[in-house]
């Protein structure tokens, strides 16, 4: 896989598809492109490398944002604190369009007439469209129809597409996959020992490719556009009444992880880092304290921890759980003394995230349940949204500890956190929200796309916040592109508005 590592290095120096040097082209040429080059060649390298890149940017930016975790110091530059600089917009840009041109690579393979096969076409239609819902959400419009296309095209500075057009773009790919997938499913198999993901089960690779779909479907849907019908029609669509033709998840087996085994090429990126870093960032009050007063099964140590260590790896101060208030004002109270997540060399690898198999993830199960219940609310489907809220729970927590057996409305009751119907719409998305926060912890930045479509779950507001304590609407787009495609950037800007954090994107505009 060294020639993998030879693409990845050359298209981060400049950006991937920003470049308008020579070099680029003589770079970004795929050595694997030979008539000895496979699918599958492409496949295990490009989301180990995209879940490495997640992960880092979920670690440190997402958590901070959406208030998982609390870099302490008082310095500048503290995301925690919605105060970070330009360079941060760099990594997600140069690692997720490096791994796009591996999955167009992989598609590209998987049309040839030698090595055709519509299972490898679906599942690279599927990384791309993953990487560019990342990207777009993160940035807003975006180099989507012309990106990656320097070495077949010659396109060194491609346009910015609009996000309307990207997601419609997505949806309508995800369908052409499932099609591919129903199509070929059981006939054009793929090889197991090079899918992280599913080991080659290509019904819950079609099972995922849907689940994203709704993802997607579920971001736009209250987005007032021409294609309002379309997206809530196919919603319908796949909840209800074309259920046979758009099967999705249905089980935490289905739950679409990158599990670690920390042998071989499944090591975590985690355990490269320096372990007394890992455990010097502090759990944050909001995240922690209902793990705490719900007295959740994953940081109950007695029941369901090893060796002393509960499942979820947290570290408690004095016998308790103790978080840090999220933007606190600087110079205000010392928090050296708080919870953390242990770092594996504390207690020789048992339950720490830093070796922990399901940091790798990329869609749960549990998501899927609070899509359904937020479906039912809005009236979109039919369907008993307290079921779907609890399974929600429930396999949230069982995708840790899979032989829990106290049932989510019992265990939710004790804390007075059950499901209430008797209050306002606006209560009721905060119910479900609160909970699908706990479920997307670990999944990229999903917890930071969600909160800005809806506002949920309601995040204190700490003292020491910058921007004037808004939440960020969007990522800088990074410094490499206003210099190597100087022309689209300003075109970009023009069409979405100022490269500023405050501009909101396509799908949170009124």
């Amino acid at each position: 896989m060294k020639n993998f590592k030879i693409i990845i290095i050359g298209i981060l120096v400049v950006g991937l598809m920003q470049s308008c040097t020579k070099n680029f082209i003589e770079t970004n040429t795929n050595p694997n492109e030979t008539e000895n080059a496979y699918p599958y060649q492409f496949m295990a390298n490009a989301f180990i490398n995209s879940v490495s890149a997640n992960m880092s940017r979920n670690r440190s930016f997402n958590n901070e944002l959406m208030q998982v975790t609390v870099s302490i110091g008082d310095g500048d530059g503290k995301v925690f604190r919605y105060d970070f600089r330009r360079s941060w917009a760099d990594y997600i840009w140069g690692a997720h369009y490096s791994e796009i041109t591996n999955f167009k690579e992989m598609y590209k393979k998987a049309i040839e007439p030698v090595t055709f096969n519509r299972s490898y076409q679906a599942i690279a239609i599927i990384g791309q469209v993953w990487l560019y819902s990342i990207l777009t959400d993160m940035y807003g419009d975006i180099p989507y129809s012309q990106s990656n296309l320097a070495g077949d095209s010659l396109i060194l500075e491609p346009k910015f597409d609009k996000q309307e057009d990207i997601y419609f773009d997505m949806l309508h790919r995800l369908d052409s996959a499932n099609t591919l997938l129903q199509i070929k499913e059981s006939t054009e198999t793929i090889d197991a020992t090079n899918d992280p993901i599913y080991k080659g089960d290509l019904t819950k690779w079609r099972k995922f490719n849907n689940s994203l779909y709704l993802r997607l479907l579920l971001r736009v849907a209250d987005k007032k556009s021409p294609n309002q019908n379309y997206v809530l029609d196919k919603i319908k669509g796949i909840l209800s009444t074309e259920k046979d033709r758009y099967p999705i998840m249905a089980s935490n087996d289905d739950s679409a992880i990158l599990r670690w085994t920390n042998d071989g090429a499944y090591i975590s990126p985690f355990k490269s880092t320096r372990a007394q870093d890992f455990r010097a960032v502090a759990l944050c009050s909001f995240f922690l304290d209902y793990l705490r007063d719900t007295n959740d099964p994953r940081i109950d140590i007695p029941t369901y921890g090893t060796s002393g260590i509960n499942r979820m790896g947290i570290a408690p101060v004095s016998g308790n759980y103790v978080g840090v208030p999220s933007g606190y004002a600087a110079g205000s109270e010392d928090y050296s003394k708080m919870s953390y997540f242990y770092s594996f060399d504390q207690n020789n690898g048992v339950n720490s995230l830093q070796t922990e198999p399901l940091t790798g993830m990329i869609m749960p199960f549990a998501e899927l349940q609070f899509i359904k219940a937020e479906a039912v609310l809005k009236g979109w489907i039919e369907g008993n949204i307290e079921d779907y809220f609890y399974s929600g729970v429930e396999n949230n927590i069982k995708l840790w500890i899979p032989t829990w057996t106290v049932t989510a409305k019992e265990h939710l009751a004790k804390s007075d956190r059950e499901w209430k119907d008797n209050v306002s719409f606006a209560e009721k998305m905060e119910q479900i929200h609160f909970q699908k926060y706990q479920a997307l912890f670990m999944a990229d930045m999903q917890q930071w796309y969600e909160y800005r479509r809806t506002g949920h779950p309601i995040l204190p507001k700490g003292k020491g916040l910058k921007n004037n304590g808004e939440m960020p609407a969007r990522m800088y787009y990074p410094v490499i592109v206003q210099s190597a495609n100087p022309t689209n950037y300003k075109l970009a800007v023009q069409q979405q508005g100022p490269d500023e954090i405050n501009t909101k994107v396509w799908w949170q505009k009124p």
